[in-house]
Parts: structure tokens; C-alpha cells; sequence
């Protein structure tokens, strides 16, 4: 289990420059950026393949791309590889395990800078196929390789199938659970103190879950649920944005103010303000009349 809590993490699928984080004094406090998405497929010949959105990883329209996650792993930010998501990957890679598992483990050991793999699962599988796949990935890749899980909010306030068709619960209490460093939950239909609890009271533990919100999300309503997450639970287990170009409130000229806000949240000033001041404070900041006046 990883011992990061108030995790910062962006997801990063379309693939402008990080040059903004990684100028930034602590790159903005961010922990990890989750490259996104990987999938797997068969070329015209009928060899298998991997591909970063629409390519080769390999690819040199990505040379700038693997540069710059270079430079962040250098700067301490955990790079992690997303498998599957809207894209799909696991009807493939079940299917023919054998080879598109190796082709997956070649990837992640070519690129020394992917230091985990998040799971989005999307589309149905079986419990017992995840679990092969942790089990692979914990006994190729070492035991200090991240594996996250990317479930829907609901799937973690309840116990019933998520989109990938089994319960969270029995992954996360087999042996296979005891290697995920965390799920990043997609929040993204109720960002809400109110179902971040709900999480918790159903069994899993602050740390284990980040909460995610996508881009579109009411960026003063946020702020408020992720302070009254962090304040309710001293190991609150962090935050994502997906996705990073988008995030607000400032994007998509200033993509990094979303993760300078997070690590205002968790580190804030060593000014004495109360919670209610500082609080203000942050939302005068993403006003955009604010922006305006500098």
C-alpha cells in the first residue's frame, strides 16, 4: 500500500506541454501524472499492437512527450501508465493473454519513467482475469510498482458491479487487494463530501481512496467538498483532475493553477488565517475577474 496521502495527481491524455507544472516552483505540489490512455489492438498484417491514444508509444510525435515525463519522474512525480478507459484494452488483452500481456510488459520496462499502471476498467470482464493481471504485473514489475484501479464513485459507496462487472469489495478483499496503492474514484456524476463518506463508512480507508473530478466540475463547489474531505479526514487520500489541459479554473492557458490550488488545500500558508478566511481567499482566487485584474 503506497504511504502518499493528499495525493495531487493529473490525468494526462491530451498531451500538450508539462512545461507549466514542471516550471513551477514543487511542480505545484503534484504527486502523479497518469499518462493516458493505452490500449491494445491488431495492425492491417494482424500483429498486435499497443498504442497511446492513436500510435505507437514509440512513435516520435511522442519524443517531447516521454521528455518531459522524464523530467517530472526526475523531479520526483510518480509517472503511471492508464490502461483502458473509454478506449477499451481488456476485452483484447483477455483474449489473448499470453501475448498481449508480454507486449504490456515490454512497454512498461522500455519506458524507465512508468513507475505504476491504473486499471480503468470500462467494459466487462471477470474478477478472476483482474487478478491474473495483478498478480502478473506484482511479479514482472517488482514489489515498489503502483497498481491503481479507476472504479466510478457508486461502485465504491455500494457495493454492487461496477462498469467493469464485478464488486470492487471482493478484488479489494482478496489477496490480489493488498497490492493496490489506491482507486482513483471517478466522482464525476456527485462530487461530494456526502459520497466520499459514503466510501469510507462502506469499507475502505481514506488513504486507499482519491477523489476525482472531471473538468467540468463547479470549481467553487469543489474547492468546498475538498476542503470538508481533507478537514473530515486527516488521511484523505487526494485529489485528480481529469484532465490536465482542462483543469480549471484557468485552463487551458494556465492548466497548473487547479494543482496550486490543491496544494494550497493540503499545505497551506504558515500565516495564522482561520479555515473560513482561507477559504474565502480561495475562492477570490478563481474568480475570473480576478484574472482579469493581473
Amino acid at each position: 500500500m503506497s504511504s502518499v496521502h493528499h495525493r495531487i495527481i493529473l490525468y494526462y491524455q491530451t498531451l500538450s506541454t508539462l512545461l507549466p507544472i514542471l516550471n513551477t516552483p514543487d511542480c505545484c505540489g503534484v504527486t502523479h501524472i497518469h499518462l493516458s490512455a493505452f490500449h491494445f489492438g491488431k495492425n492491417p498484417d494482424n500483429t498486435p499492437y499497443i498504442h497511446l491514444n492513436n500510435y505507437p508509444p514509440e512513435n516520435e510525435k511522442f519524443n517531447s512527450v516521454w521528455k518531459e515525463l522524464e523530467e517530472a519522474q526526475q523531479k520526483g512525480i510518480k509517472i503511471v501508465m492508464m490502461l483502458g478507459g473509454a478506449g477499451g484494452a481488456f476485452d483484447v488483452l483477455f483474449s489473448n493473454y499470453e501475448v498481449y500481456s508480454i507486449i504490456l510488459l515490454q512497454t512498461l520496462r522500455q519506458y524507465s519513467c512508468i513507475e505504476g499502471i491504473d486499471l480503468d476498467i470500462e467494459e466487462g470482464v471477470q474478477l478472476t482475469d483482474v487478478q491474473k493481471l495483478i498478480r502478473t504485473i506484482r511479479t514482472e514489475m517488482g514489489p515498489d510498482f503502483l497498481i491503481t484501479l479507476a472504479p466510478v464513485q457508486s461502485s465504491l459507496e455500494s457495493d454492487t458491479p461496477g462498469m467493469g462487472g464485478f464488486v470492487y469489495k471482493d478484488l479489494l478483499n482478496s489477496p490480489e487487494g493488498k497490492e493496490i496503492a489506491y482507486f482513483n474514484g471517478q466522482f464525476y456524476g456527485s462530487f461530494t463530501e456526502e459520497s466520499y463518506d459514503n466510501c469510507i463508512k462502506n469499507g475502505y480507508k481514506p488513504e486507499q481512496v482519491v477523489m476525482g473530478m472531471i473538468y467540468s466540475e463547479n470549481m467553487s463547489n469543489a474547492l468546498y467538498n475538498i476542503v470538508a474531505c481533507n478537514q473530515m479526514y486527516p488521511k484523505f487520500g487526494g485529489v485528480f483532475c481529469w484532465e490536465y489541459i482542462y483543469a480549471p479554473p484557468q485552463a487551458p492557458d494556465h492548466p497548473e493553477q487547479w494543482a496550486k490550488l490543491m496544494q494550497g488545500i493540503f499545505y497551506p500558508p504558515h500565516k495564522k488565517v482561520s479555515w473560513a478566511q482561507w477559504f474565502v481567499n480561495l475562492l477570490h482566487y478563481i474568480n475570473p475577474y480576478y484574472w482579469i485584474s493581473k
